[in-house]
């Protein structure tokens, strides 16, 4: 008897090892990969506790990169988010994997926002680290006017300093692309992306109050990060996949987009959650929100709890 040839679970959130399901999936199936992995730091999630020895987390890091670049189509396109500690390590897979020649590497761009820590006796941390790659059908010469993997331009363009400063008429009328530096801010009018005379991003980290945070997850990025890279990286109808679903904002933000979707996600807990919040957000075109009784929050008295230290095993002094 034949066995059917496998296909990609779409519009769903699989439970399971990202690993394990990754590995019964067709290979070149899925247009644009974004990854937040847990970035071993300490934090304790549902169904995995993110402490493990160096070694074991970067081995484990190289096996699902890898996985993530044979599901990868040809034309497809590869983010991946990650803190400083594993930076300099995840940055050397990519390079192997294009000696390979199974990943075409395009920017190292750095998210810098201004809501965060407030580190007593260091510099406080102000970014993390986004890598994005394309997929191999890039090598050789890439034709700029038709390059091959989706690049939506003119969704993502900017205006330059040539037009709103300058006046200058060799400006390009329909702006330009944002620089490497992504700066996302608190202190900007919400939903005020993209400002006249700016070529940076204006948003914040989600902080525990605003209604776009689910409550019960413990990281959860703003949509605003998610929806420049899948506006840019694909196009409507296209599939989306997350491996790290977590609390569902890369997925919710492709099902409101009108792309295909798929994650993996280790707790069932949750996927039935992100998966709710993904559907809510397909179906109403906007996004799901939670208010302070959800979340179980007073007004004026916020719950406190204190992000895990960086770098455990080096036990630094904050």
């Amino acid at each position: 008897m034949t066995k059917p040839a496998p296909t990609l679970p779409l519009q769903r959130v699989a439970v399971g090892d990202c690993l394990d399901l990754m590995a019964n999936w067709p290979e070149g199936s899925v247009d644009l990969i974004f990854a937040d992995p847990p970035y071993n730091i300490g934090y304790k999630y549902d169904q995995y506790e993110d402490s493990q020895d160096d070694n074991a987390y970067i081995a484990w890091t190289e096996k699902w990169v890898r996985a993530c670049a044979r599901l990868l189509k040809p034309t497809g396109s590869f983010y991946l988010l990650i803190g400083d500690e594993y930076a300099a390590e995840t940055r050397l897979m990519f390079k192997a994997l294009e000696r390979e020649r199974k990943l075409v590497f395009r920017n190292w761009i750095i998210w810098h926002y201004t809501f965060g820590q407030n580190c007593k006796i260091k510099f406080n941390r102000s970014h993390a680290h986004l890598f994005y790659a394309v997929g191999p059908g890039a090598f050789g010469k890439i034709n700029v006017q038709d390059p091959p993997f989706v690049f939506n331009r003119l969704d993502v363009a900017v205006p330059s300093a040539r037009q709103t400063t300058y006046n200058d008429q060799r400006a390009n009328p329909t702006g330009k692309l944002p620089d490497d530096t992504w700066y996302l801010r608190p202190q900007s009018a919400e939903g005020d992306y993209f400002r006249p005379g700016e070529d940076t991003w204006y948003h914040s980290r989600l902080c525990g109050t605003f209604k776009e945070r689910q409550g019960w997850h413990p990281c959860q990025l703003p949509e605003s990060l998610l929806e420049r890279i899948i506006k840019l990286s694909s196009n409507p109808g296209q599939v989306v996949f997350d491996p790290f679903t977590g609390s569902g904002t890369t997925l919710a933000v492709a099902g409101r987009l009108g792309r295909q979707w798929v994650g993996t996600e280790m707790s069932e807990e949750y996927a039935a959650k992100a998966q709710e919040r993904v559907l809510h957000a397909q179906e109403t075109g906007t996004a799901k929100t939670t208010t302070y009784a959800q979340k179980g929050i007073t007004r004026g008295q916020p719950k406190k709890k204190a992000e895990p230290r960086r770098s455990p095993k080096l036990s630094p002094v904050e």
